[in-house]
């Protein structure tokens, strides 16, 4: 194990997720905010089969998938893997961080799942709900899903920046759709995260397109990206660069 994460800071790092984080010193990061693949094309409730060719997913970016992976293994093996996952996530961080963990509650074989599966027995304060404006519905048997959550996991000592609790737990951003990536975080939502705490280094260990890294650069604070897809990689050093040249209006 590494004595410290100062040759990642500010760094994409290539590889697989739960390896490289099992490579990085306990308590040693102030925050990590993610959005892990779903594991969609495992799903029984939303109408996408893998190798759809014709219907209505046919087409769509997420039934092309993922660069580099296929988001389809079996459930059982899916929620292990994100909890080991999070359990290294709680390890990095230090007694005043907190995990920021989005995921999506989804219907499986006619049942919502709560992601339950996946948080078990790891300390959850609070549900944000981010409701995205939009969405996609193939299936008769439910309404259209309008949002995500949030789970905050936080360290004992975690707490948010000053006026940063007049938020409500309820947030409303437009997802982005001028993005190569098939599922990514609008940059406002991760800022308004990043913003919210008193985190200098914020890890995302599924970084996709760099949303979390350009908000972390954004605010003045440092990253470490991991990414399995050497494509996201260059994605993600693109937008970043095209990010800090673009004027602020504060």
């Amino acid at each position: 194990m590494m004595e410290s994460n100062n040759q990642f800071i500010n760094q994409f790092i290539c590889g697989d997720s739960l390896t490289v984080m099992q490579s990085m010193p306990s308590e040693s990061l102030d925050l990590v905010v993610t959005s892990p693949p779903y594991n969609l094309k495992n799903s029984t409730g939303n109408g996408m089969k893998e190798n759809t060719k014709s219907g209505k997913w046919a087409g769509n970016a997420l039934q092309k998938g993922y660069s580099h992976y296929n988001d389809n293994i079996p459930s059982e093996e899916y929620a292990d893997w994100q909890h080991n996952c999070l359990v290294e996530m709680y390890r990095l961080i230090k007694n005043d961080g907190a995990i920021f963990y989005n995921h999506k509650w989804r219907v499986q074989n006619g049942l919502i799942q709560d992601r339950s599966d996946i948080i078990r027995d790891l300390p959850v304060r609070q549900i944000i709900i981010w409701r995205r404006k939009g969405g996609i519905n193939f299936n008769p048997g439910y309404f259209l899903p309008t949002y995500e959550v949030i789970y905050l996991i936080p360290k004992p000592d975690f707490k948010l920046a000053p006026k940063a609790n007049a938020y409500g737990d309820v947030w409303e951003f437009t997802q982005e759709m001028k993005n190569e990536h098939p599922a990514p975080f609008p940059v406002d939502l991760i800022e308004r995260i990043i913003g919210s705490t008193h985190a200098q280094l914020i890890l995302d260990p599924f970084m996709g397109s760099g949303t979390t890294a350009i908000a972390a650069k954004l605010l003045n604070r440092n990253f470490i990206g991991i990414e399995i897809s050497p494509d996201y990689i260059e994605l993600s050093k693109k937008r970043l660069t095209e990010a800090l040249k673009k004027p602020r209006l504060f």
